[in-house]
């Protein structure tokens, strides 16, 4: 009777290991997606160990997927145009533009960007800066990125000329113009002004800039794109969806959105838009 119990037990167990040997076999050829990315800290770098915020958000929603991304960084307009003729599984992370979104799947939106008007206050001496419309900002100095999405208000205003515009390489160079005070305004999402003026710049540099509280480009989604090439794309399109919404539901999603506060998280209330003399 004791040698039947022993077989039983013996068999048991070697049949648990079985399933666990064969669930490890599973998650070891899961599946690994592709992905080309670009530089943008500290959403998306090779600087941090996590990759950066948005990337590891996708990493983790794919893993409720059941599958596993690499990550390649390149500059964003060969990410782009490699990716879409179906080079890559997909690419990350992106805002909306009917232009740049033609040959993608677009997903779900994986996090909402803080685009805000960081300014000198030294720059407005006697008014301090408001705007209430993008007409406000007609007669300053604006930095901008060229390969930005914005909003399409504000490429038909500086296409007509009513704003102007002084073009950069990126978000870095445009925070030295401004502190350099060669530039009145840079639109910038919150978080990456925050992490380039705490890791490129003195205390004293940025200890004058600040961010207007009004939001510059409300409701900034940002996505992961599949080529329209890949017969995979749609499959897997639905299956991030998933997993991002999975994600979504847990502390580790809104954990991962907080980032220590800056000046430009406590900008001051302003006082209401006044008339300068241009």
């Amino acid at each position: 009777m004791a040698s039947h119990h022993i077989s039983r037990l013996t068999g048991l167990r070697t049949c648990v290991a079985a399933l666990w040997l064969g669930w490890a076999v599973v998650a070891v050829h899961a599946t690994t997606l592709r992905f080309a990315t670009g530089e943008l800290p500290p959403y998306a770098t090779q600087e941090r160990a996590d990759q950066g915020i948005a990337l590891d958000l996708i990493r983790n929603a794919f893993v409720f997927a059941g599958m596993e991304v690499d990550y390649t960084f390149k500059p964003w307009t060969r990410t782009l145009e490699e990716a879409r003729a179906g080079l890559w599984d997909g690419t990350a992370y992106w805002g909306r533009n009917p232009e740049r979104d033609k040959g993608f799947l677009i997903s779900d939106n994986v996090l909402t960007e803080q685009w805000v008007l960081v300014y000198r206050q030294a720059a407005f001496p006697t008014t301090p800066f408001d705007w209430k419309t993008l007409a406000d900002l007609k007669g300053l100095r604006i930095g901008i990125v060229q390969s930005y999405t914005y909003t399409p208000e504000f490429w038909a205003l500086q296409k007509s000329g009513v704003l102007h515009a002084a073009v950069a390489q990126d978000d870095l160079a445009n925070l030295r113009l401004l502190i350099g005070g060669r530039l009145d305004v840079v639109p910038m999402e919150r978080n990456v002004a925050c992490y380039l003026m705490q890791h490129h710049f003195m205390d004293n540099e940025v200890q004058d800039l600040r961010a207007h509280p009004r939001l510059f480009a409300p409701n900034f989604t940002t996505h992961v794109m599949f080529s329209d090439k890949l017969p995979e794309s749609a499959a897997r399109l639905k299956a991030f969806n998933q997993g991002l919404r999975a994600l979504k539901r847990t502390s580790t999603y809104a954990d991962k959105l907080s980032w220590p506060g800056c000046r430009l998280n406590a900008a001051p209330p302003e006082k209401p838009l006044q008339k300068r003399k241009r």
